[in-house]
């Protein structure tokens, strides 16, 4: 399917020269003369860079061949991460590239979701929240105790997360992945 100026909008994938986006940003433009505008920013889904395009009335783009699959990450063997299809028990790996930031957020067994384009897998999404261990922060002084007080925390996965001081070594804490954020101590 085709999309014309007109379909444009925010979260719309489409696909230019071969390559899938994400758009961005979304304004229409109408000036005083001449005909209106469609003026997008677009983020690949390939390689994360943004670009800026304006369609005019008449201009196509197409409907990217994009399939989101459900997927658990078995582990990492230095080169590739490993991921198995939940329904056919089909394996593939996944360059550093291809996953990218969420490497950080990822651990043995967990349920991902894949993003293939034309077949061919291009990137990986977690869940927006995880619950992961604490392996190392500093401990408490006695008087650490203002609400506002923030100490790091290095994770399981290497991430490290700015935690209050009462979270502890061993405890296990809730992350929201798309910021890299603190959420909440699991009981």
């Amino acid at each position: 399917m085709a999309y014309s100026m007109g379909d444009l909008k925010k979260g719309l994938k489409v696909e230019l020269e071969g390559i899938p986006y994400r758009i961005t940003e979304y304004q229409h433009v109408k000036p005083g003369k001449g005909a209106a505008f469609v003026r997008v920013k677009m983020k690949s889904f390939l390689d994360g860079r943004v670009l800026e395009k304006t369609f005019h009335a008449g201009d196509k783009c197409e409907e990217p061949n994009l399939q989101e699959r459900s997927m658990q990450f078995l582990y990492h063997d230095g080169d590739y991460f490993q991921f198995m299809d939940n329904e056919n028990y089909e394996q593939i790996g996944l360059s550093e590239e291809q996953v990218g930031e969420v490497a950080k957020w990822m651990i043995d067994g967990m349920a991902v979701s894949i993003l293939f384009h034309n077949g061919k897998a291009i990137t990986v999404n977690v869940p927006q929240t995880v619950e992961l261990k604490i392996t190392e922060t500093p401990p408490n002084f006695k008087g650490d105790t203002t609400s506002a007080g923030k100490k790091p925390a290095t994770l399981e996965t290497g991430a490290v997360v700015q935690v209050p001081y009462h979270v502890l070594e061993g405890d296990v804490i809730r992350v929201n992945t798309e910021i890299g954020e603190y959420l909440d101590k699991v009981k």
